[in-house]
């Protein structure tokens, strides 16, 4: 895995696009996450302290993330791309 040295650019996800996803557990609207979220979640990543809903380690930092409108559950976004897999999805209990 190679690490990022360059700044993160922000995310752009099409607006047409975020309006017809939504989780695929719970089918809640989802939005995109506030850049603070994302830094302190890169920080865990960095860690190694950050889990997804398998219970796996997150070993790659976050590009962005949509989160659930009950704001318990963040969808990761790499290189523009919503990763919307159930088992992928980041519980935030803790984070926010």
């Amino acid at each position: 895995m190679a690490e990022r040295t360059e700044a993160r650019r922000p995310v752009n996800i099409d607006k047409d696009l975020l309006a017809i996803l939504c989780c695929p557990d719970t089918k809640q609207d989802v939005s995109l996450a506030d850049e603070a979220l994302i830094a302190k979640l890169n920080e865990a990543v960095s860690r190694g302290l950050l889990k997804n809903r398998a219970s796996k380690p997150v070993t790659e930092p976050l590009d962005g993330g949509l989160i659930r409108g009950d704001r318990k559950m963040l969808y990761p976004i790499r290189e523009d791309i919503p990763v919307m897999l159930i088992e992928e999805g980041i519980p935030l209990e803790g984070m926010i």
